[in-house]
């Protein structure tokens, strides 16, 4: 019978200097996936708080005294040989000049040029949350094909932007007058939002926006669909699926349902243990879908997750 794996606790700080760069830490050959960054910090010991831990990490690391700032996320993360949580602090001020103090190479790196770095799984998702937009609003279908539901259908998109979501799945089923809202929408806000189209892989390419899969496409790819410069996401239900996104590439994956939801009134809500076991088996960035709002993102990412994806709960009434 194989032993129970080793459950540990780090902790880790984002540096961020005055140009905004984020200091990365290399692990050293004598470590468990030498050469990989990582975010600088260490395992919290036993009687310690998260916040002494890491001020103790980072005086050991790179010789600096830190003040601990706000929380960002938990990332549960199961490794061959453990299960690790990774919880992500920033770091509001330091005294020294960090340097590598245990024989490890360290590097800042914009803000944008982070995801060249090969990191170690669980620090992935912290990328994510660094980087992109923690609410996710996948919109609801026009009502009807006529002038006025349009109209009504992009005022309300208009007003959901305006209260700062930036990133978007576009549910237009390709009716001509669809597309062309979908064309609409794209144009006038190209440069400020992150549009991705509900399984439509051709008119994605075509736009030059991403494209988000249903789960029963995923089985059906064998490759990422767009290149690297467009989005690519997938709705998931269940470990086979996220493991397939995670195979042909996906920019990030929607998990759920969380909790109960009219628009999946069939759908046995997951709850937020089952959602956590299957975040830490990848290393995909997950937005949690189901029955939740803005007010629900903190929770999310106390397991793990990108933000909160929705359709009500960000579509303006």
């Amino acid at each position: 019978m194989p032993s129970p794996k080793r459950s540990i606790h780090v902790v880790a700080g984002v540096i961020t200097d005055a140009r905004g760069r984020i200091l990365l830490n290399r692990r050293t050959e004598n470590r468990d996936m030498p050469g990989l960054w990582e975010f600088p910090g260490g395992k919290r010991e036993q009687g310690e708080t998260s916040e002494q831990a890491l001020v103790r990490e980072l005086r050991e690391e790179l010789g600096i005294e830190a003040e601990v700032g706000d929380w960002i996320m938990d990332v549960p993360q199961l490794y061959p040989d453990k299960h690790l949580r990774l919880e992500v602090r920033h770091i509001r001020s330091w005294k020294g000049s960090p340097r590598g103090r245990e024989g490890q190479a360290i590097t800042w790196v914009a803000p944008d040029r982070l995801s060249r770095y090969s990191m170690p799984p669980a620090d992935l998702p912290v990328v994510a949350a660094l980087r992109h937009p923690d609410r996710y609003l996948i919109t609801p279908e026009p009502t009807t094909d006529d002038a006025a539901a349009h109209q009504d259908w992009y005022a309300r998109l208009a007003r959901a932007l305006e209260a700062g979501v930036r990133r978007v799945q576009l549910r237009t089923p390709a009716s001509p007058a669809r597309v062309a809202l979908a064309e609409q929408a794209v144009a006038r806000h190209r440069g400020s939002v992150q549009w991705l189209l509900n399984r439509d892989i051709e008119l994605a390419r075509r736009l030059g926006v991403g494209v988000h899969l249903g789960a029963e496409q995923l089985l059906q790819l064998d490759a990422r669909p767009l290149p690297a410069d467009q989005l690519v996401a997938a709705s998931c239900h269940d470990l086979a699926q996220l493991q397939a996104a995670q195979r042909l590439g996906c920019d990030f994956a929607v998990l759920g349902p969380v909790q109960a939801t009219d628009s999946h009134r069939g759908a046995t809500p997951m709850g937020w243990e089952a959602f956590e076991v299957l975040r830490a088996q990848v290393s995909l960035p997950i937005y949690a879908l189901g029955g939740l709002g803005a007010d629900d993102i903190v929770q999310a990412r106390r397991h793990g997750a990108q933000g909160v994806a929705a359709i009500r709960a960000y579509w303006p009434a």
